[in-house]
């Protein structure tokens, strides 16, 4: 009798199956996810982009983060220092230079873009990059800074009036109070976007920046 019922219970199982399978079937498969595409459309081709670091202790995510997706867009990308060879990011990250700060002619870009990082205002904070941040903006260029570099912007003067942010910490608020002191209004946001101005605060936010820099540049 055991043995009956054993087999009558096989049966029900495997007839079960079966229909199932088959109500499946019919039903149709699912259909197969789209691919994901794995590069961004080129946009952005034929423009060119200079990328402000320091020779030493740029913050790495800040510049390639931004690199990476801006080339991918179809951006042509230019470093550019205060030395040139091959600068040294606070995690290790190396970057061969293209050209001198005192180099760059804002005329062979669409936009200019300064990186923050612990070295910035030790190499970065002088006449040169107050001349080329003011060129920027004169020839009616892209003009771009994210982390502590926005400090260099004010201090050139072409923040005056404009919307931006900085970095700034729970217990330092020093670069805050540089941009207020030079015209700026100050916004506490992530990213911030004033004509062709694109500001930023930090590594945090370094994907959001360069989709601002792709956006005003579409």
């Amino acid at each position: 009798m055991k043995g009956i019922l054993l087999v009558a219970a096989i049966f029900v199982i495997i007839i079960g199956g079966i229909l199932i399978y088959r109500g499946l079937d019919l039903a149709g498969k699912p259909e197969k996810l789209p691919t994901v595409k794995t590069m961004p459309e080129k946009i952005l081709e034929g423009k060119k982009i200079a990328m402000v670091i320091t020779f030493k202790d740029f913050r790495d995510e800040e510049y390639f983060v931004p690199k990476e997706i801006l080339e991918k867009s179809g951006v042509e990308i230019k470093t550019a220092s205060n030395k040139t060879g091959k600068a040294i990011g606070t995690d290790g990250g190396e970057v061969g230079i293209d050209l001198l700060v005192s180099e760059v002619n804002p005329a062979d870009f669409d936009a200019v873009v300064f990186i923050g990082g612990p070295g910035c205002l030790e190499n970065l904070d002088n006449e040169n990059s107050y001349n080329l941040a003011k060129e920027v903006i004169s020839k009616n260029k892209v003009l771009a800074a994210i982390c502590i570099s926005p400090v260099i912007l004010a201090k050139a003067g072409v923040l005056y009036g404009k919307k931006a942010t900085v970095w700034s910490g729970p217990l330092d608020k020093t670069a805050i109070k540089i941009l207020q002191d030079k015209g700026v209004i100050y916004t506490p946001e992530s990213v911030v976007v004033d004509g062709n101005i694109v500001t930023a605060d930090g590594p945090a936010v370094a994907g959001k920046f360069a989709e601002a820099l792709i956006k005003i540049l579409e």
